[in-house]
């Protein structure tokens, strides 16, 4: 039993994407004790951004093979992905979206012979959480309606794309936390953040039984 689990966030400590990862890891490994956890930490160790690049220009210009390196670094990813029974990616909002290193991520992961756009769909049906962190607040109605772009492309990319059964967790308002000027927010924020607990836990346990259905 493999779980595959993508982590994103720049913080090593407070992070909230994390922490509520781990709670979903935890429900987990409580069903399979002793499974393997595949880690990649894009938060710690960003791939390099010219690996894309490389490897995209090999596609339209086979004059300009990718290095061996790079070809190494997109094997390496995808087998990753294509070894996993399950998936757990905790990934925070950056500037309204996707953080960088994800954003490099996913576009090598659509370079991949099988997985990309173009594969057989190895993934399809395969269980995955999406643990997502917010700082401010994005539902209808709010000032920024509309401005999570996260959200959206990542479902569109993990659901549709790979066809992965996707179960999303979520935490809004996280800066209330640490910044004095969202302060009346913090009661919301708190929450928010239980909420995206509870849900971690309840999708930990329902995406490690149905590996096991």
């Amino acid at each position: 039993m493999n779980l595959f689990r993508l982590d994103a966030s720049i913080r090593t400590e407070g992070s909230v994407s994390r922490a509520l990862a781990d709670t979903a890891e935890q429900a987990w490994l409580a069903e399979h004790p002793g499974a393997v956890v595949t880690r990649r930490d894009l938060g710690i160790q960003p791939l390099p951004g010219d690996a894309w690049t490389v490897l995209a220009r090999a596609v339209v210009d086979p004059a300009a093979p990718a290095p061996d390196e790079a070809r190494e670094l997109l094997d390496r990813l995808g087998a990753e992905l294509l070894d996993a029974d399950a998936f757990l990616f905790a990934v925070p909002m950056y500037n309204w979206n996707v953080p960088a290193q994800v954003k490099v991520w996913l576009d090598l992961i659509l370079n991949h012979p099988r997985l990309g756009v173009h594969g057989d769909w190895p993934l399809k049906g395969k269980p995955a959480i999406l643990t997502l962190s917010r700082g401010g607040g994005y539902g209808p109605g709010t000032p920024k309606e509309g401005w999570d772009h996260a959200t959206p492309y990542l479902r569109r990319v993990l659901a549709e794309v790979f066809g992965l059964d996707l179960h999303i967790v979520e935490a809004e308002l996280t800066h209330a936390f640490w910044n004095p000027e969202m302060a009346s927010l913090r009661g919301l924020a708190e929450e928010s953040l239980k909420a995206g607990h509870e849900q971690a836990a309840e999708h930990g346990l329902r995406v490690a039984r149905l590996v096991t259905a």
